[in-house]
C-alpha cells in the first residue's frame, strides 16, 4: 500500500513539472500572411470628341467648301466630324439635330435652312448639354455663338457699287433667297446704301431661293416683262443667282444693258467676272476662316471658356478691275 501511494506521488510530480514546462515555454509564432498590393487601375482612354455639322444643302459651293474646312478643322483638334445635308429641308435638319442629340456629340455646328424655325431643335440640343455654333447665319433657340461673314457689309458695299456704276439713276432687281439672317442683312445693307440716291429704284423683288437654276427662270419671267431700260442692275443675294441671272441675261441677248452683282466671292462667279461681261462684282466670303473658327469656339465651350455671341468675319468687293488679285476659296 505504502509502494502504491509512493508511486502515485511520483507521477504526480513528475505531471506537475511536466506542465510547467509546457505553460512557461514561448507562444510559437504564427505565420504571417503577405497581402499583395493592389494594381493600379488602368484609366480609361479619353473619349474623343465627335462634332456634328449640318448644312442648308451640298449644292451651292459656299457650302460644300465648309463641309470640307470641317473636315480639315476637326483634324486640326484630333476630333471626328460627322457632316449631313439638310437638301433645304427644315423638317429634316431638325431630325438631324435630334439624331445628334441620340448620339451624344460633343459639339453641333449648324448652318441652318431657317433662322427662326430651327430654334426647337437648337434648344432641345442645348437642353441635352450639347454646345450649338451657328455658322454663316443666325439660329434661334439659345445657340453659344454664331459665326458669320459680316454681311450688312456684304450688301453695302453691293449697293454702293450699283450706285457708283450707275451714276445715281437707274432701275434695279432685288434676287432674294431663303428665310435666314445673311439673306435678310445682306438686302438691308444694300437697301440702305441705294437709300440715299432717289434715282435708283427697285422694281422687282424675287425670290430665286439661292440656286442658280430657280435664278434662271425668275429672270427669264422679268426680262420677258420689262424691256430694254426696265431693268439695268440686279443684286443677287448670294452667287449661285447672280450666275443664274447673269445667264438669263446673256441668253436674253441684254448683257449690254443690265449688269449684276452677287455675294459669296464663289468659283463660279470668278469665272464670270474674269469674262468681263454682265457679271460686274461679287461681295466675297471667306468660308475656310469662317468653319474654322466654329470650330475654334465649339472647343473653347468645351474647356469652359467665355466666348462672344456673335463673331463677324469682313468681306471683300471683287469687281472685274481687280479679280486677278483674289485668291478665292
Amino acid at each position: 500500500m505504502k509502494i502504491h501511494k509512493f508511486v502515485f506521488g511520483v507521477l504526480f510530480t513528475i505531471s506537475l513539472i511536466a506542465l510547467t514546462a509546457c505553460s512557461s515555454s514561448p507562444t510559437p509564432e504564427l505565420p504571417t500572411k503577405t497581402i499583395a498590393p493592389a494594381a493600379a487601375e488602368t484609366p480609361e482612354p479619353e473619349k474623343k470628341v465627335v462634332v456634328g455639322f449640318t448644312l442648308q444643302n451640298l449644292n451651292n459651293p459656299f457650302f460644300v467648301a465648309l463641309s470640307k474646312g470641317a473636315t480639315a478643322g476637326a483634324i486640326l483638334h484630333n476630333a471626328d466630324v460627322i457632316t449631313v445635308n439638310a437638301d433645304g429641308d427644315l423638317a429634316k435638319q431638325t431630325e438631324q439635330i435630334k439624331e445628334f442629340i441620340k448620339k451624344k456629340v460633343s459639339v453641333i455646328l449648324v448652318n441652318a435652312v431657317d433662322s427662326e424655325g430651327i430654334a426647337g431643335a437648337v434648344s432641345e440640343a442645348r437642353a441635352a448639354g450639347i454646345p450649338v455654333i451657328a455658322v454663316d447665319v443666325e439660329a434661334q433657340g439659345g445657340v453659344n455663338t454664331v459665326v458669320t461673314s459680316d454681311n450688312y457689309l456684304a450688301g453695302k458695299l453691293a449697293g454702293e457699287y450699283v450706285a457708283k456704276r450707275l451714276q445715281g439713276k437707274g432701275n434695279v432687281v432685288v434676287i432674294d433667297g431663303p428665310p435666314v439672317s445673311a439673306v435678310t442683312e445682306r438686302i438691308t445693307g444694300f437697301k440702305d446704301a441705294i437709300h440715299s440716291t432717289p434715282g435708283i429704284k427697285i422694281v422687282a423683288n424675287k425670290n430665286g431661293y439661292g440656286s442658280r437654276e430657280e435664278t434662271i427662270k425668275v429672270m427669264e419671267l422679268l426680262l420677258r416683262d420689262k424691256g430694254i431700260g426696265a431693268i439695268d442692275a440686279v443684286f443677287a443675294t448670294n452667287d449661285p443667282s447672280g450666275v443664274g441671272a447673269n445667264i438669263a441675261v446673256e441668253q436674253a441677248g441684254r448683257d449690254k444693258h443690265v449688269f449684276i452683282v452677287g455675294v459669296d466671292g464663289a468659283p463660279d462667279a470668278v469665272k464670270a467676272l474674269m469674262e468681263k461681261k454682265s457679271f460686274a462684282a461679287t461681295s466675297a466670303q471667306y468660308p475656310f476662316e469662317m468653319i474654322k473658327l466654329a470650330m475654334d469656339e465649339g472647343f473653347k465651350v468645351l474647356k469652359g471658356d467665355k466666348i462672344e455671341p456673335l463673331i463677324k468675319i469682313p468681306v471683300d468687293l471683287i469687281t472685274q478691275d481687280n479679280v486677278e488679285t483674289y485668291k478665292g476659296w
